[in-house]
């Protein structure tokens, strides 16, 4: 494989110079990276922008970027809003869908309505590792795992999964449909925020209200859940969602009776978190190695 002297060349100067350009290798430059003060500025300066501009924002600087969605209701509104943002050059947004094999069946039927409705959406989905469907699932892991051990579940069902999707999907930014007035620890939550991988996740509806997003469904007659009539508000595994009551929080109807909130994706000390921050320092070793190696075959 021959090296052109040119890159040679520039190469070199990068990394005398101490500075990285688009021409740099990749090694001598991170693809996404937000200092904390960076990260707070662009909070700020998002925070009283509408979705669409933020979904605009998101589309010209992050790249890599993809939708992950449980077809929820927000998680719709950011689909359609993308479908109507007309930049003739913008990247197209995949989407990824978990199927952990526990789906309702109006939540499948939504997928294929969602399908027909976006046909330019291309929809990346991903189920538990080595099985297609919920018998395979069980045979492998047993019946009711959820109420056996849910952290193990969560992993199995819906964390592995992901980190797989954005591992063969190369996925370095998110959007996801969560909101502050979804309640719990979501209520501080800022637009743009990064986990400990790296990832770059954005909640661009994060200021809107379940009135706010219903709203724009109906206006814009956005297929979704029919569930949603049916009193749930927040839809996940049929083993883990009920129906809410009047006054209660959207999502309160998820795990009912139990101190969780989260399924373990967003959750700083789940299973999911400790296998991030590991991964995250076996790819700083490594990157740590192979600059220092770089760096001994150009001085050689």
């Amino acid at each position: 494989m021959s090296f052109s002297p040119a890159k040679e060349d520039m190469s070199r100067h990068n990394l005398e110079s101490g500075y990285a350009s688009g021409n740099s290798s990749e090694i001598s430059i991170a693809e996404v990276y937000f200092t904390k003060p960076h990260l707070k500025f662009i909070n700020k300066q998002l925070q009283n922008l509408e979705p669409e501009e933020i979904l605009q924002w998101c589309q010209i600087s992050l790249p890599s970027l993809f939708q992950t969605t449980a077809f929820g209701l927000s998680g719709l509104v950011t689909l359609d809003m993308l479908s109507k943002i007309s930049k003739p050059h913008a990247p197209q947004i995949d989407l990824i869908f978990l199927d952990t094999l526990y789906h309702f069946s109006e939540t499948l039927a939504l997928v294929e309505r969602v399908k027909r409705r976006y046909p330019n959406a291309n929809l990346h989905v991903y189920k538990p590792e080595g099985v297609e469907t919920t018998a395979e699932f069980e045979a492998k892991h047993g019946e009711r795992l959820w109420e056996r051990d849910d952290e193990l579940y969560d992993w199995v069902a819906k964390v592995e999964p992901a980190q797989r999707a954005y591992s063969e999907l190369q996925v370095k930014a998110v959007l996801t449909g969560r909101r502050r007035s979804q309640g719990g620890k979501r209520g501080d939550m800022d637009i743009v925020e990064v986990d400990e991988a790296g990832l770059i996740k954005v909640n661009p509806l994060a200021n809107w209200s379940f009135a706010k997003v219903k709203a724009y469904i109906d206006q814009n007659n956005v297929p979704y859940n029919e569930l949603l009539d049916r009193g749930y508000k927040s839809v996940g595994d049929w083993h883990s969602t009920q129906a809410t009551k009047e006054g209660e929080d959207e999502r309160s109807g998820r795990w009912k009776g139990q101190q969780k909130t989260e399924c373990g994706i967003h959750n700083p000390k789940s299973k999911y978190a400790q296998f991030l921050r590991d991964q995250e320092l076996k790819k700083q070793g490594e990157a740590l190695q192979q600059a220092l190696q770089t760096r001994l075959d150009i001085d050689a």
